[in-house]
């Protein structure tokens, strides 16, 4: 056994739940790195004997664990453990196990603390590991004991990958015994079928290395159940590097298969060519894919920035979001005597009344129901004339429009009434708006029309998004030049250097030096930047609001700008608890919100 001193850890309320060999290391805390070579990780081959049955935090007789390092014995643990419970005769003809010998045994309260003292910062390995390792957390469960989640590695399933049915029949113990020639022959004894697993084991990974498998990461991986294509193509993933960056699946013609972020690109590569990767669409992709480009970026906001432009301008197959930023479309008043509300694809520079960009047109046609409600803008699509005058629809006989087409109100009443109220609730305050749409979910819910509401409260949703999207868009992108920096993890500053909110520049300062000779070096090569009309001028909307989320977070930094960063006082913003409330609760919520 280890002579260092371990403290293990008792818990008061512990639960446990048998999983699947592919859960058995998650969010594995042994501390053992996956990237360590095989012949210099320590492993604990283990191995239980009990009474049968399911795990249930007892029934353990017998405990055998031998720990390696590179073909070395370390170390060995071998005890009976007394169960409380009568031994099945069964058992006793299986392994010789007899109820006389059990009885002066510890119980399995007692062993635990040395066992779990043997096990640290190593490997597990076990035979048919989910059976092994069942028993241990279940015991450690019901006597309050902290399992350390070791990293597990099982030689039934990776005897299933290693070798073929033409060199073994089966991949029971005693046949990979046989096999290897191991100096020791599986008895149904612990300590014994535990020291023939250790020679089982170095004989697999002695087969490891013709598949490319030399850490102790992608050996457990290895062994989980991947696709052939999975296996056939993760040498797609060596020799990217392990820096922050876009990563690029290519077709045999070059073409984009698939485009990702991540700050370690290789480790994120990797991930796709193991057991943990289920979607069936990367699965299909994978077997298309050819070869994998990486895009070295300076920080995690220049990757997730660079992945946005790369799916924007290729459109790759197997992405899903982010795809077709041309398809947003916008809400804008039209320049006419009797404005009316129209859904188009660009602005032009002549508009100065609209709300958006929408990601569809179903979310515009809602906002502007949802205008429709608050204020008497009409619907109809003619264009009306000062002048002479056409019948009035349906609409204005049910008191839903003030009829411009007959005249029965001039173009200046019209605008105070329905023009400017869309224009100040997209420029400024939406109040007017907000405030109408409340009092009609209030008078909706009082007459228990309850669908009525929540179609009218949906609408309110749909107009506060856009407000408190596109004001929000609009105070950053009107600042011409601005200069960030965050702490970086290695040390020293994440730079952007974000122009009328498009990421102009990025890059990192060395620690210990000051930097603002790296935001003069960016701004220098910097992509340059012009003005132009609406919120979003110079990139996409998800862009801007890609790097507003970087600046908004507390260790950012702002190091210059050349225009103030404010937000109307009055704005949409105050609205933002409102909109949270409509969005996850019900009408019957927001009628205390009204002023």
């Amino acid at each position: 056994m280890s002579d260092r001193a371990v403290t293990v850890r008792r818990v008061t309320r512990a639960e446990y739940v048998q999983e699947a060999l592919a859960g058995l290391d998650r969010a594995a805390g042994s501390g053992v790195d996956p990237a360590l070579p095989l012949y210099a990780t320590t492993f604990v081959v283990v191995d239980l004997e009990t009474t049968g049955g399911a795990p249930d935090g007892g029934g353990i007789t017998e405990i055998g664990a031998v720990k390696v390092r590179g073909g070395e014995e370390l170390g060995v643990l071998a005890t009976l453990v007394n169960p409380g419970v009568p031994i099945p005769p069964f058992i006793t003809v299986l392994t010789g196990i007899t109820q006389a010998m059990l009885l002066p045994a510890p119980p399995i309260e007692q062993v635990l603390p040395s066992f779990l003292e043997f096990v640290t910062d190593a490997v597990l390995v076990a035979h048919n590991a989910p059976y092994d390792v069942g028993f241990l957390k279940a015991a450690c469960a019901k006597h309050g004991y902290a399992w350390p989640n070791p990293r597990v590695l099982d030689t039934a399933a990776l005897a299933r990958r290693v070798l073929t049915r033409d060199e073994v029949p089966n991949r029971k113990l005693g046949t990979l015994a046989a096999y290897f020639r191991t100096a020791t022959q599986p008895t149904h004894r612990a300590l014994d079928d535990a020291k023939a697993t250790v020679d089982v084991l170095h004989g697999l990974i002695g087969r490891l290395g013709g598949h490319r498998v030399d850490t102790v990461g992608e050996a457990i991986e290895f062994a989980r159940a991947v696709t052939p294509t999975q296996r056939r193509k993760r040498h797609l993933a060596e020799g990217l590097p392990k820096v922050p960056g876009v990563y690029i699946f290519r077709a045999a013609d070059d073409r984009p298969l698939y485009v990702g972020t991540s700050g370690d690109i290789a480790t994120r590569v990797r991930s796709y060519f193991t057991a943990a990767e289920k979607r069936a669409r990367i699965s299909e992709m994978l077997a298309a894919a050819e070869r994998v480009e990486a895009v070295e970026c300076a920080h995690s906001l220049e990757a997730e920035v660079r992945e946005l432009r790369l799916i924007a301008a290729h459109a790759p197959p197997y992405n899903r979001r982010s795809k077709y930023p041309e398809r947003q479309v916008w809400l804008k008043l039209t320049d006419e005597a009797y404005p009316r509300l129209s859904i188009v694809r660009d602005l032009a520079p002549t508009d100065s009344a609209y709300l958006g960009p929408f990601r569809s047109r179903q979310a515009a046609e809602l906002a502007a129901a949802g205008f429709h409600d608050a204020v008497p803008l009409r619907q109809c699509t003619h264009r009306l004339s000062r002048r002479t005058t056409m019948p009035a629809c349906a609409l204005a006989e049910l008191g839903r429009c003030p009829a411009p087409c007959e005249h029965r109100i001039t173009p200046e009443e019209y605008e105070h009434r329905a023009a400017t109220p869309f224009r100040t609730a997209t420029r400024d305050d939406p109040g007017v708006v907000v405030e109408a749409l409340l009092a009609r979910i209030e008078v909706l819910s009082a007459a228990q029309r309850y669908e009525e509401a929540a179609v009218a409260r949906g609408r309110l949703v749909a107009v506060l998004r856009a407000a408190v999207r596109m004001q929000r868009l609009a105070a950053l992108t009107g600042i011409a030049e601005l200069a960030a920096a965050r702490p970086a993890v290695r040390g020293g500053w994440e730079l952007a250097l974000v122009r009328h909110g498009r990421l102009a520049g990025a890059g990192v300062s060395p620690p210990g030096v000051h930097p603002r000779p790296t935001i003069a070096a960016i701004r220098a090569t910097a992509e340059t930047v012009l003005p132009g009309h609406g919120p979003v001028p110079a990139a996409t909307a998800e862009e801007t609001e890609r790097i507003l989320s970087w600046l908004e977070r507390p260790e950012t930094r702002l190091v210059e700008a050349t225009d103030g960063w404010a937000s109307p006082v009055g704005g949409a913003g105050r609205f933002r608890d409102l909109l949270a409330k409509a969005e996850n609760g019900g009408s019957h919520q927001l009628s205390t919100e009204r002023s």
